[in-house]
């Protein structure tokens, strides 16, 4: 069964950034939700197609590991009741082998594809160092520069902070994830941290580009400069330069550790938020968590030719796995953050408002957020505000 096109309700259009890309702007909840008219890709004119044959799409998809699996499968499961016109083609990777070819059969099918849709891949510690993370190879590979998330407070959801609504942009290949480290000496390890004005500026651009098509009006890099002056300090003049040709956005620096302590008193001071790997990474768990947890955030890794989809937070959830007590929100909305990619924008839009107004409205939810719904159970109640609305008629 599918689902209704037409303009949906306003007030249930709730997360901008969850919706449709670039374009004419109108005022929701106080934020910015774009239309989907003259839409322009957001990294330039020249980017090769996804796959598409027979009016369908082809996206990548790898289960991971954890509750990666369930998830993904009620995904396929919801665009199949929904009749989304895309095909999964599963490429398993495998945490525990040391050896690469799954994962370069992955990037592979990427390549191939143009877009993926992921569960996070576990990163086992106790393995030889040689061995690198599957998660990290692929963005690296796939030069998945921007990874972006966007926390905003549900309605229905109880937090101690409200009106929470912050896009963090990371940059993804470099920093402490370079994994360039060994043992000079016994008992004595360098790592290095890689920073470059290269990806520091194209990050930054990214930042204020997006900032700007969003309607946001600050942008806020975060760094560690006062102690690493070359690395961060690089990477923080090339935002001040790039900050200068956006005088409509205001530009502002915080350094990394009071930025948690601000994060945690007041987040409702933060816009737009822009930094190296290792920071974004501890700064989206605490936004996470600051607005539900992460079973509510999508995420997505940009680059030139490609981008992933996946949950905001790179966890895996292996202690719940098998339990039908996930919360499917974060990756059901990274799906839908695919389609909007792919220019499904109707489809988007369409289980969007399903999940949000299961949500905030009939307000089934899973454990982890105060509720005592099953994960099968908040799918089921999506398919069925789906099927309340009656079929799509056409996609844009």
């Amino acid at each position: 069964m599918a689902a209704h096109s037409a303009v949906l309700s306003m007030s249930k259009i709730f997360n901008p950034f969850w919706g449709g890309r670039f374009g004419n702007t109108v005022k929701v909840f106080g934020t910015t939700l774009t239309s989907h008219r003259n839409r322009s890709s957001r990294n330039g004119d020249n980017i090769p197609p996804p796959a598409k044959y027979g009016g369908r799409h082809t996206v990548t998809l790898i289960p991971g590991d954890g509750i990666g699996p369930d998830l993904l499968n009620h995904v396929r499961e919801v665009f199949r009741f929904s009749c989304v016109p895309v095909d999964f083609e599963v490429v398993h990777v495998n945490s525990a082998d040391e050896s690469e070819d799954d994962i370069n059969n992955a990037i592979m099918a990427i390549r191939r594809n143009g877009v993926a849709l992921k569960g996070n891949i576990e990163t086992i510690h106790t393995m030889a160092p040689s061995v690198k993370s599957r998660n990290n190879l692929l963005r690296t590979n796939l030069d998945l520069y921007a990874n972006v998330m966007h926390c905003q407070s549900l309605p229905a959801v109880q937090t101690r902070h409200k009106n929470i609504d912050i896009m963090i942009i990371r940059e993804n290949t470099e920093g402490e994830y370079s994994s360039l480290e060994h043992e000079s000496v016994s008992g004595v390890v360098e790592c290095l941290k890689i920073i470059t004005r290269t990806n520091s500026l194209r990050i930054a651009d990214y930042a204020f580009k997006l900032a700007r098509e969003k309607g946001r009006s600050r942008v806020t890099a975060v760094h560690k400069a006062n102690i690493m002056k070359l690395g961060d300090g690089l990477f923080l003049q090339c935002c001040r330069e790039v900050a200068s040709g956006y005088p409509d956005i205001t530009f502002d620096s915080m350094i990394v550790d009071n930025t948690t302590m601000q994060l945690v008193s007041k987040p409702q001071q933060f816009d737009v938020m822009v930094m190296p790997n290792l920071y974004g990474n501890v700064v989206s768990n605490v936004c996470a968590g600051l607005v539900g947890g992460p079973g509510l955030v999508p995420g997505a890794n940009y680059g030139l030719n490609y981008a992933v989809f996946e949950t905001a937070t790179r966890n895996t959830g292996k202690s719940i796995a098998g339990k039908n007590i996930a919360n499917p929100t974060a990756m059901l909305l990274a799906g839908c953050m695919m389609l909007d990619h792919l220019k499904l924008y109707d489809y988007a839009t369409m289980i969007r408002n399903a999940i949000l107004s299961t949500m905030n409205e009939t307000r089934l939810h899973t454990a982890d957020i105060g509720g005592q719904g099953t994960t099968s159970e908040v799918v089921q109640s999506i398919m069925r505000n789906i099927q309340s609305k009656g079929p799509l008629i056409s996609e844009r």
